[in-house]
């Protein structure tokens, strides 16, 4: 055996407790385990360590510079002599890390669009409200533009008689522009307070994807306090409704159920569900970065 294949072993022995916390997630006998959950720790130096239970195993391996260097199945060591027997679960296994990430980039991506359209959306509400502005200020000059006309007309019909026809037909327009003028200072009125209606709800949408984030975090930290995962990191799927929490593809005892959905009401009302950096409650849409 080589030397770097002895130290990497030896580093997987080190880690065999990790297996025993990923094998007391495993169903009941008798049902099928075919769930995918991976933890994949990149290091400066080319190291890559993998941990990974795939068809009811938990695989571990380590790869240095894109070559595999140590290899463990359910706690015990496998010797490079026998790798090559288990050549098709370790491809699929790196296949569906490669495909993890590329995800991963994609989500990040899409959130970095969606803060940038809040953000357009918040200004074009602000920009909306200060024309809404400006049309109540231009009713008020045409409404007093049309009181003018309308003393106007009165001064005229008081000169001359000749002109009194003209000067009623003067005021009855002088009327109709001060009705259009208190239409147009409703319909800004109106404008303007839609768009306080717009920016309110904006501002909820936020807080609300907020404390759904912050939520979430909470409850990994309680399944990671109740032993339901081993670490934050572990979290890859979760389906939570009013009838069964679902951990990475385990059904959740009634027990467990029962104190999540007590303390987490707002997440045990319709059917939510995480997977893949993504977060879904509500119809909202929360990434974790």
């Amino acid at each position: 055996m080589k030397p770097n294949y002895l130290k990497s072993a030896l580093l997987l022995i080190a880690a065999t407790a990790l297996t025993n916390a990923a094998n007391a997630q495993k169903p009941a006998k008798g049902k099928p385990y075919v769930a995918y959950n991976n933890y994949d720790n990149v290091s400066n130096k080319g190291h890559q360590h993998i941990q990974t239970n795939l068809n009811g195993k938990t695989y571990q391996m380590e790869l240095v510079d894109d070559k595999l260097t140590a290899l463990a199945i359910n706690g015990e060591i496998i010797p490079s002599t026998k790798w090559n027997e288990y050549r098709k679960e370790v491809a699929s296994i790196r296949e569906q890390i490669r495909k993890d990430q590329i995800q991963a980039k994609k989500d990040q991506a899409q959130a970095k669009l969606d803060q940038e359209q809040a953000r357009r959306d918040q200004q074009q509400a602000k920009r909306d409200q200060e024309q809404a502005a400006r049309d109540q200020a231009h009713a008020k000059v045409e409404q007093e533009e049309a009181a003018r006309d309308q003393q106007q007309a009165k001064r005229d019909q008081e000169q001359a008689a000749k002109d009194q026809e003209q000067a009623k037909r003067d005021q009855e327009q002088a009327t109709r522009d001060q009705e259009q003028a208190r239409r147009d200072q409703e319909q800004a009125k109106r404008d303007q307070e839609q768009a306080y209606l717009d920016q309110a709800q904006a501002k909820k949408d936020q807080e609300r994807a907020a404390e759904d984030q912050r939520l979430l975090k909470q409850m990994t930290s309680d399944l990671v306090a109740d032993k339901i995962i081993p670490n934050e990191e572990a979290l890859h799927d979760m389906s939570f409704n009013s009838e069964e929490l679902i951990v990475n593809g385990v059904k959740q005892p009634d027990s467990v159920f029962k104190k999540y959905a007590s303390k987490y009401k707002r997440f045990a009302q319709g059917n939510n569900s995480y997977e893949n950096g993504k977060k879904q409650f509500n119809g909202l849409h929360i990434h974790r970065n």
